[in-house]
């Protein structure tokens, strides 16, 4: 793809970027790599222990507690893990694993380990994504900022013990495997002051803008200004009795071929990794077919 890409905000898991050179079709395709085809490692099985610990003199412990374990499962399933998905091959594709039958598969190449053994409390003991414990390399522990994501609570007597394993997968297989969320798009748009006489009513009700921002051309092209008219007009507009008096006064106008891109991810990688590994995937494709295009014509 030839499209140009400008950083217009960024965090680490929350981005903004102006895609210029480019339209709606080029933009979807993007945004639906990101969501469908942008690989990152989930934890796929679970393995719990039933037991019963008899140890403790003063108290048995069962591995019993008040969530079912399919529940369980999916909440581990949805806890973001360390995806840097060049250190791992899918497990189909793994050295060591793409011959054998798919439940003997897993190895450190393309598989994560964790285990958790927690027991309850009188007051109820809290079981948290902290809890789980990698088993290898201590990069891969769930991010801390994650750390406090619930999994269940224990009570004197529960407890809980399992082995869950993560691997590499894609979004358009489970959602667990999906890197962002709140993916949008919209055209960059131009706020104009098309009619100074009627926007004159505009300038006394607070808004963040003025006049004078609109300077001689009577144009605001700069984004983030551009973000303050559109909340301003948000907030007087056609849903209040005062829109009629300023009705199109300032206008917003898409600009031709370039469009905004907002998502964040859920933690598991950075938000300009996952942009860079779609446009590769997307790029990779366009170039399969583009190739495929010129033997059959």
């Amino acid at each position: 793809m030839d499209m140009d890409c400008e950083v217009i905000e960024e965090e680490d898991n929350r981005i903004r970027i102006l895609l210029k050179n480019t339209d709606h079709a080029s933009v979807n395709a993007l945004r639906r790599t990101m969501i469908a085809d942008t690989p990152k490692m989930a934890i796929h099985q679970v393995r719990f222990t039933q037991a019963i610990d008899d140890t403790d003199p003063d108290q048995i412990w069962e591995t019993v507690g008040p969530i079912p374990d399919e529940v369980i499962a999916h909440r581990l399933a949805m806890i973001p893990i360390p995806s840097d998905t060049q250190d791992f091959s899918f497990e189909d594709e793994c050295i060591n694993c793409k011959d054998m039958v798919e439940s003997q598969r897993g190895c450190p190449m393309c598989n994560i380990v964790y285990t958790c053994n927690v027991k309850g409390a009188p007051e109820g003991r809290a079981v948290k994504a902290s809890d789980l414990e990698v088993f290898g390399d201590l990069s891969l522990s769930v991010p801390e900022e994650f750390g406090d994501i619930t999994i269940t609570k224990l009570y004197t007597g529960q407890m809980i013990s399992f082995t869950a394993k993560a691997k590499k997968g894609h979004g358009r297989d489970h959602v667990k495997w999906q890197p962002v969320c709140g993916i949008t798009f919209q055209s960059r748009q131009h706020a104009v002051l098309s009619d100074k006489k009627a926007a004159k009513s505009l300038w006394g009700l607070g808004l963040t803008v003025t006049e004078k921002d609109f300077g001689k051309n009577g144009r605001i092209e700069d984004i983030q200004m551009v973000d303050k008219v559109r909340a301003d007009l948000h907030h007087v507009g056609p849903s209040t009795d005062l829109g009629r008096d300023f009705s199109d006064a300032i206008t917003l106008e898409d600009v031709d071929g370039e469009f905004i891109l907002s998502y964040e991810t859920d933690g598991s990688m950075k938000a300009r990794t996952v942009f860079e590994l779609a446009t590769a995937i997307l790029g990779e494709r366009f170039d399969a077919l583009s190739g495929d295009l010129d033997i059959v014509l």
